[in-house]
């Protein structure tokens, strides 16, 4: 026995649903539902629609459920996000920190790194790619500072940023016509 449609809707109500409608997938399942309100079978309404009899009773216990909004498609919920709020956090705070070479055994963070610390601490498996969307997501990006050496000379930075080299472009003599003949 197939199930009954909505009594509040008639075959005019759904087509003026479909024709104000402005996805076009809904619009296909509303007139093949009014198909149905008009008395047509079951196998004529999956004929207009373009689908089976078992999709046809899936958008009738739509409609049934939500009225014509039940019938827009809508994008699939996917898969839950590896991380929550504390992961993230974590990340976050590890990263700011920065590295502890003789603890982590790197001057700067990679990717796997952080994916490392990630199973250490909470047990939870990311890959490369998932970890940088996330890190992403944070604002963060694989660009990074290079790693300063412990014995560096501030002096010595200053000195060279002062300039002591010649200016690398300078203006050349101008050359009259007749000499480059």
């Amino acid at each position: 026995m197939p199930i009954a449609l909505r009594t509040d809707f008639d075959a005019s109500a759904v087509r003026a649903a479909a024709r104000r409608s402005k996805d076009g997938g809904q619009a296909r399942r509303l007139l093949a539902l009014a198909a149905i309100y008009e008395g047509s079978s079951r196998t004529e309404a999956a004929r207009i629609g373009g689908v089976t009899l078992q999709i046809v009773r899936d958008w009738v216990v739509k409609f049934n459920a939500a009225g014509p909004e039940g019938l827009i498609d809508r994008k699939a919920p996917g898969k839950p996000a590896l991380l929550n709020a504390t992961h993230r956090a974590a990340l976050v705070e590890a990263i700011e920190r920065g590295p502890i070479p003789a603890a982590h055994g790197v001057v700067r963070w990679r990717i796997i790194d952080l994916a490392q610390m990630l199973w250490d601490n909470y047990a939870i498996s990311v890959s490369r790619p998932t970890l940088s969307r996330e890190l992403r997501a944070l604002g963060y990006r694989k660009l990074s500072a290079r790693p300063k050496h412990h014995a560096q000379d501030p002096d010595a930075i200053e000195a060279f940023k002062k300039g002591a080299l010649p200016p690398s472009w300078t203006r050349s003599k101008r050359l009259s016509r007749g000499a480059h003949r």
